[in-house]
């Protein structure tokens, strides 16, 4: 595959990521606290309805192509083994996707729960207890895909 077609790829692919979990994260943490002050159930459950599709979709496939395509790129680019780059990201990445994971099995919990109950009030601690957990696993996620763009830059630092 050309090399330049192959580096879009890969660089749309880490747009898609990045941006997708920005915005979900967003769109839920925003849809979760307007419901709440305005008890309006129909919101936080929209929104977490969406949030399931969209990692499904958008995360989920952009997370597949993007060892693909670095792999390619870096074996393409003269990448040998071992190489102290490729293990950070290699790391980089496991930890994104030992934070994501669970991220996605609590937002199919969240959507389940919110569908379940029929008013805000009806939520319980328990769905408030994971909504948190959800948001704290974003932040270190973030940072990891903060540096792996800082990694993709620094690429030639490392021969």
């Amino acid at each position: 595959m050309n090399y330049l077609w192959l580096k879009w790829l890969h660089l749309l692919g880490a747009s898609v990521l990045f941006g997708t979990g920005l915005g979900i994260a967003f769109y839920a943490w925003y849809g979760y606290r307007r419901g709440i002050a305005t008890g309006d159930i129909g919101l936080i459950r929209g929104v977490l309805h969406l949030t399931v599709i969209a990692d499904a979709v958008f995360t989920a496939t952009a997370a597949v192509a993007q060892p693909a395509t670095g792999y390619l790129l870096w074996h393409g680019t003269g990448g040998t083994w071992p190489d102290t780059w490729l293990n950070w990201v290699l790391g980089l990445y496991l930890f994104v996707g030992v934070c994501w994971l669970p991220v996605v099995w609590l937002q199919i919990r969240l959507r389940d729960m919110a569908l379940r109950a029929d008013a805000v009030d009806r939520l319980g601690d328990r769905f408030h207890r994971t909504f948190r957990l959800w948001f704290a696993l974003g932040w270190p996620a973030f940072l990891a895909v903060l540096a792996l763009f800082g990694l993709m830059l620094a690429r030639g630092f490392f021969r």
